[in-house]
C-alpha cells in the first residue's frame, strides 16, 4: 500500500527565503512574472561564458548511477552547484473587460437611467509565465533542462532563464511544485523529489529516506509502542528505480514510491488486528515531524516474523 505522510507548512528557513526573494526569480533575484523578454531581455542568460551544455558534474554523476556505481544522493549533490535553465512561455492575456454607463432613451431621472453592460476588449498582450506539470500521482513538478539544447528539443517556443539548481528548487516551491524534472523528453529524466528539492532549496546536504540514519531512528522509535511488530526494516522503494528512453533500468531518479517500510508482525494477528496495528502508525508517522519533512512517499509490506 503506498502513502504519503501528510502536507507540512514549509520550513521557516524556505519561506523566509522566499519572502526574501519576492518568489519566483531568476538567479539574479528578478521576478519572472512580467518579464519582457524584447532587445535587449531577449538574450538566453546572463551567465558568462556559458555554452549552454550541461553541467559536467551532473553528467557524471548520472553516468555513475546508470552504471550502478553511483547513487541518487550524489546526482542531487551535483545539482548544488549546477547551473540549470528553467523554461518560460508566453501566455497571451487581454486587458480587463470594463462596464460603461449610457443614458435611456427614456430620458434622464432615477428611473429613466439605465446601465448596460458593455465590453471592451484592449489589445492581447503576453505575460511570461512558468512552466509546470502534472506527475502521474496528481502532483505539480517543475521542468528543469541542463542543457539549452534539451530545452529547445522539448519545447521550441520557450525561453530559456539560466539559474543555479538551488534557485530553481525554490522557485519551485513557490510555485507550490513537489517534484524537479529535469530534462523532460529526453534520453534519461531525473526525477528530485520533495525532500531532495527543499534540501537543494536551503542548500543542504540530502539522503534519501531509506539511507538516512534519522528516519530510520524515528521509525524505529514509532513502531516501539507496538507489540505485535517484532521488527521494521527500510528499503528503497518500487519507484526509486527510473529508466532510459531505450529502456535500460536506472537505480534512482523515479518519481516514488521512495521508501518500503518492511513490517514483520506476530503471528495470530487477524485482518482487523492488523488493520488496526497499520492505522496506529500512520497516526504515530503523520506526527513525526522527522518522517513527515524527510520522506516522500512510502509503500507498507507485511511479513510474518519468525518466532
Amino acid at each position: 500500500m503506498e502513502q504519503r505522510p501528510p502536507a507540512r507548512e514549509l520550513p521557516g528557513h524556505i519561506a523566509a527565503a522566499l519572502a526574501g526573494s519576492g518568489g519566483a526569480t531568476d538567479s539574479a533575484g528578478q521576478p519572472w512574472a512580467g518579464r519582457s523578454l524584447a532587445g535587449e531581455d531577449a538574450k538566453i542568460h546572463n551567465f558568462e561564458d556559458d555554452d549552454g551544455t550541461a553541467d559536467a558534474g551532473y553528467l557524471a554523476a548520472v553516468a555513475a548511477l546508470r552504471s550502478a556505481a553511483g547513487d541518487e544522493a550524489a546526482v542531487v549533490a551535483s545539482l548544488a552547484t549546477a547551473r540549470v535553465f528553467v523554461p518560460i512561455v508566453a501566455r497571451l492575456a487581454e486587458e480587463s473587460v470594463h462596464e460603461t454607463p449610457r443614458s435611456s432613451p427614456h430620458g434622464g431621472g432615477a428611473d429613466g437611467d439605465d446601465v448596460h453592460g458593455e465590453q471592451l476588449h484592449g489589445d492581447k498582450q503576453a505575460d511570461m509565465a512558468l512552466v509546470t506539470l502534472k506527475a502521474p500521482d496528481g502532483r505539480t513538478a517543475m521542468p528543469v533542462f541542463t542543457s539549452a539544447a534539451a530545452l529547445a528539443a522539448w519545447h521550441p517556443q520557450a525561453r530559456p532563464v539560466a539559474v543555479y539548481a538551488a534557485r530553481a528548487a525554490l522557485s519551485a516551491v513557490s510555485e507550490g511544485a513537489e517534484l524537479l524534472v529535469l530534462d523532460p523528453g529526453s534520453e534519461y529524466t531525473f526525477v528530485v523529489r520533495r525532500p531532495a528539492v527543499w534540501a537543494l532549496a536551503r542548500q543542504q546536504d540530502w539522503l534519501p529516506s531509506y539511507a538516512d540514519p534519522a528516519v530510520a531512528d524515528a521509525m524505529a522509535e514509532a513502531t516501539a509502542g507496538y507489540r505485535p511488530v517484532r521488527r521494521v526494516e527500510l528499503e528503497a522503494g518500487g519507484g526509486v528505480a527510473s529508466a532510459t528512453a531505450g529502456g535500460a533500468v536506472v537505480p534512482g531518479g523515479g518519481p516514488g514510491p521512495e521508501l518500503r517500510v518492511v513490517l514483520y508482525l506476530a503471528d495470530g494477528l487477524d485482518a482487523a488486528g492488523v488493520q488496526a496495528v497499520v492505522a496506529g502508525l500512520n497516526a504515530e508517522w503523520s506526527r513525526n515531524s522527522v518522517f513527515a519533512e524527510r520522506v516522500d512517499s512510502i509503500e507498507v509490506k507485511l511479513q510474518r516474523a519468525a518466532e
